[in-house]
């Protein structure tokens, strides 16, 4: 409970004595480059494997004559949308960014360059930690809807290379009765994760104590505890959206 109470004191205090809006963006901006731009290697490789294993992994499981092998693009559709690029991407995003995030904050609270911030009468959470959260709510969506494009690809690459599947029933399937609402959904999700991911991280990160050891537990536990925290919201949120 203290922790959770300490969570959210942090976070109140990211809108208390901030800066000018010139300030945030150009942080915000960075940021942006360094937590989207420079995971968008590892989000191709990811999700465009997970959307090839998912077809040929459908197609092996199809046993029945009676199946149309237009059901493998359809599966492949639903379960990249509903659940891989968002859910699997995130954990991913929590090893990628979260890490980096709880490790930057550590090092620069442990070598005391947070409390010269706070001598000079600068807000340190809200100005190291805010441009984090805004980056990260920004452009984890669009490298889910990557994510969810690749995969799909993917699927249709590994289908057609392995005469598992013809182009046309792959495509075929993957437009049989789509519902719009499942991207929204996942939107929002993604959405939920980013901030989840990048709050957390922060918040263990800011307050670190001790050394050089401290701060790779740090990173660590900000991983893990985001982790439990975007499975959490991700059963909260299909009871309640779904």
């Amino acid at each position: 409970m203290k922790s959770i109470g300490k969570y959210f004191i942090l976070l109140g205090s990211l809108f208390k004595n901030r800066e000018s809006f010139k300030t945030y963006f150009k942080l915000t901006i960075n940021e942006c480059v360094l937590i989207g731009v420079n995971s968008i290697i590892i989000v191709v490789i990811v999700s465009t494997f997970m959307g090839a294993v998912t077809a040929v992994q459908t197609a092996y499981n199809l046993v029945s004559p009676l199946i149309p092998n237009n059901v493998i693009g359809l599966i492949v559709r639903d379960m990249t949308v509903l659940e891989l690029a968002p859910t699997i991407m995130a954990i991913v995003f929590a090893g990628k960014v979260g890490s980096n995030i709880a490790g930057e904050l550590g090092t620069m609270r442990i070598t005391e360059q947070i409390d010269a911030l706070e001598v000079m009468g600068i807000n340190g959470a809200s100005y190291l930690i805010l441009p984090k959260i805004l980056a990260s709510v920004f452009m984890y969506p669009l490298l889910v809807i990557m994510a969810a494009f690749l995969s799909i690809t993917g699927g249709y690459l590994a289908g057609i290379m392995t005469n598992i599947i013809t182009e046309q029933e792959y495509i075929y399937g993957i437009r049989l009765d789509f519902n719009e609402y499942t991207v929204t959904f996942a939107l929002i999700k993604s959405v939920v994760f980013a901030f989840l991911v990048s709050s957390i991280s922060a918040y263990k990160g800011f307050f670190t104590r001790g050394g050089a050891l401290e701060v790779g537990l740090a990173s660590t536990s900000a991983v893990t505890n985001s982790v439990i925290a975007i499975l959490l919201a991700d059963y909260l949120l299909a009871q309640l959206l779904l």
